[in-house]
């Protein structure tokens, strides 16, 4: 089969090469689309120390074309959306039987757009920080598929205030049409945001946003962080001045949890699914490549050129 190699010397090599077969509770699944991810640059720049050459790719969607033991042999020939620990830029990839969810009617190219992102976009809001009827949101990265999804499950929690922040007047202008009340730049921080304090921040960025972060947070605020864009540096919090604010500091790590208890990744994902499904959340694709393109779409996302989602076609 076709797959794409990251080799030892940071290149990506399509190439022809064996195609796997599903061990315990895995699915096969004859790949459609892949999605692009932030976690491509990571492993790309050697942040995430995996063994090359292999073959990237961490979602995908497409048909199952055969179980591993354990897994019910009827749900061959469905169409599901997958989560995969690596191998999606590929004809054929693997994934764990419960984080190969079902689509249904949803076109198989939207279905690679949910990806990690629409998990990660829905505990965030739902599940870590517990955005509440008429609280205020700030969302970093707004521009990207986790910011504007984030945005629009806040907007469905009752958020009664939901302010973005992106890295250049179009990565603004564009997170502008997902429900954000306000966009500001992040060159603008912290005297654009007028000294405004916040029930909830997300923070995937870090460093001096994390540190000030935790004073524009509101009395009972929540920050959550859930992952590191910039150079990583410690970020000294002081459990005694959270407390007497009554202020939190959060983490949400998708891929630790999709190692400990899969099944509640699963049922996030399911639910952000069915929110897409009907029409009420907007997944917005705004890339798409051909699989020999993988290296220009990554260098896209990490120089910031992409918004939204981008997506690799596969079949």
């Amino acid at each position: 089969m076709k797959a794409v190699l990251l080799d030892t010397e940071d290149r990506y090599r399509l190439t022809e090469i064996d195609e796997p077969a599903p061990g315990p509770g895995q699915v096969a699944l004859e790949v459609a689309y892949a999605g692009i991810q932030w976690g491509d640059t990571m492993v790309r720049d050697g942040r995430f120390p995996l063994p090359r050459p292999f073959v990237p790719g961490f979602e995908a969607s497409g048909r199952i074309t055969a179980v591993g033991e354990g897994v019910d042999a009827a749900r061959i020939g469905t169409p599901v959306t997958a989560l995969t620990t690596s191998g999606a830029c590929a004809e054929v990839a693997l994934a764990p039987a419960v984080l190969a969810l079902d689509t249904g009617d949803l076109p198989l190219r939207t279905a690679a757009g949910l990806g990690w992102g629409a998990p990660t976009a829905y505990d965030l809001i739902n599940t870590t920080a517990r955005v509440r009827p008429g609280e205020s949101v700030l969302i970093h990265a707004a521009a990207g598929s986790v910011g504007t999804l984030a945005a629009q499950f806040a907007r469905l929690a009752g958020a009664g205030r939901i302010v973005g922040v992106a890295g250049s007047p179009a990565r603004a202008a564009y997170a502008a049409a997902f429900g954000y009340d306000r966009v500001v730049l992040r060159g603008d921080l912290p005297a654009g945001l007028d000294g405004e304090r916040f029930d909830v921040i997300l923070d995937p960025v870090g460093g001096a946003t994390r540190r000030a972060a935790l004073e524009q947070l509101a009395a009972h605020g929540r920050l959550v962080v859930f992952g590191n864009l910039a150079p990583f540096e410690p970020v000294p919090a002081d459990p005694g001045d959270l407390l007497m604010n009554g202020r939190s500091l959060l983490t949400y790590n998708s891929n630790l949890l999709a190692d400990t208890h899969p099944e509640r990744l699963a049922d996030s994902a399911r639910r952000a699914l069915a929110l897409v499904a009907d029409g009420t959340v907007r997944v917005d694709i705004t890339a798409e490549y051909g699989l020999e393109d993988l290296a220009t779409a990554v260098q896209r996302l990490a120089e910031g050129t992409t918004h939204g989602k981008s997506v690799l076609r596969v079949a």
